[in-house]
């Protein structure tokens, strides 16, 4: 699926790697790019339409799927990370609403437009979703959470013309990873990497350097073995 010409919503796109993504998006030749964010803000760009869209809010989601026609590409970007040790569930619960059931609302509501145009969805997730870290456990668990839910929606929707694609991130330079002392990606980079693998059709992305050295090893993997074994019941 090529970039040029398509329509695309991505999440969380006022910073980070959202905002990065929106550029490269523009520079890939997108027709248009709808940058969803909690807070309102504009954009030089014509093509870039902003939706003020909290992706824990059900009436936030349901105006912005009222004000999209069509589209091609939903890129679920928006997440949260918190410092926690799983002595206290609020952390957890605060991070699964938005990084799992927020990326769930978001997709459902879009699925009949990605449905129609047999589009793509992209969920970025992180290498922590193969391997925790113990300084946030909680964000972790919502990321390997979300692992299962990609791949559970790839799948179902296969049958549906969706493609779904996750995205293994690793370390990049965002606000999220600020305190920690290691080599680290550009958004820049990490966004060009991640529709750089859109457009090539891989099932999991690996978009930068970190990630990509454990690419080769995921894919000859018992696990991805078993989730394409465990999928053709669906397609059975």
């Amino acid at each position: 699926m090529e970039i040029k010409n398509k329509t695309i919503l991505i999440t969380g796109a006022n910073r980070g790697i959202g905002q990065a993504l929106v550029e490269e998006a523009l520079k890939k030749g997108a027709k248009r790019v709808y940058a969803a964010a909690r807070k309102p803000f504009v954009h030089p760009d014509a093509r870039v339409i902003p939706l003020i869209l909290d992706v824990t809010s059900a009436a936030q989601i349901k105006d912005a799927a009222g004000k999209i026609e069509s589209l091609d590409i939903l890129i679920n970007n928006a997440g949260i990370a918190l410092y926690d040790d799983l002595s206290n569930a609020s952390p957890l619960e605060k991070q699964l609403a938005v990084n799992l059931f927020g990326t769930y609302h978001v997709t459902q509501a879009f699925l009949p437009l990605l449905i129609r145009s047999q589009g793509a969805v992209v969920n970025n997730l992180s290498l922590l979703a193969l391997a925790p870290l113990a300084l946030i456990p909680g964000y972790s668990v919502s990321k390997a959470a979300l692992f299962s839910l990609t791949q559970s929606q790839r799948a179902l929707l296969a049958k549906q013309g969706v493609k779904v694609h996750a995205v293994m991130i690793g370390p990049t330079d965002t606000d999220m990873n600020r305190g920690f002392e290691i080599p680290k990606n550009s958004p820049e980079a990490t966004a060009q990497g991640i529709l750089d693998g859109i457009e090539k059709g891989e099932e999991e992305i690996f978009p930068d350097p970190m990630s990509a050295s454990v690419a080769e090893s995921w894919y000859g993997s018992a696990a991805k073995a078993m989730e394409r074994q465990n999928a053709t019941f669906i397609t059975a």
